[in-house]
């Protein structure tokens, strides 16, 4: 999908902005994507699956009621998606956190950790990108 939709980007980060903020007036938690779903499982653990349940269940509930299409096809084959979500993986390990506890947490707490985390994930990810368009052949 590359439509300019600033409605509903402006929308949609008003909601990620409002889940942070929530969950950290009224749990003391950062909302970071990766340390939530790591503990969800773990005793004490509600919160966070009520957390990914609506992170879930809110996409679905606007595409059957609110009439919306989100494509969900990928040109990527499944083997480069798999390898490239394991690789995710280990950076978010490496870099103590991802993109949305340091990018909009973080960032909005005015720490540089999570500053130089976030310039990091975008050098690597534009590196990436590039990598895998121009040098690779490309998807």
């Amino acid at each position: 999908m590359t439509e300019f939709t600033p409605v509903q980007s402006l929308l949609g980060g008003g909601l990620i902005g409002l889940a942070a903020v929530l969950l950290m007036a009224l749990h003391g938690r950062i909302a970071g994507m990766t340390g939530i779903l790591a503990g969800a499982l773990a005793p004490g653990g509600g919160w966070r699956l009520a957390f990914l349940a609506g992170a879930v269940a809110a996409p679905l509930l606007l595409v059957r009621l609110g009439g919306v299409e989100i494509g969900f096809d990928s040109p990527v084959p499944l083997g480069w998606t798999a390898l490239s979500g394991l690789l995710v993986g280990i950076g978010v390990s490496y870099g103590g956190g991802c993109t949305s506890g340091h990018g909009v947490c973080g960032l909005a707490r005015l720490s540089a950790r999570s500053l130089v985390a976030t310039l990091s994930f975008m050098l690597a990810t534009g590196a990436t990108v590039y990598a895998v368009r121009h040098l690779a052949g490309g998807f």
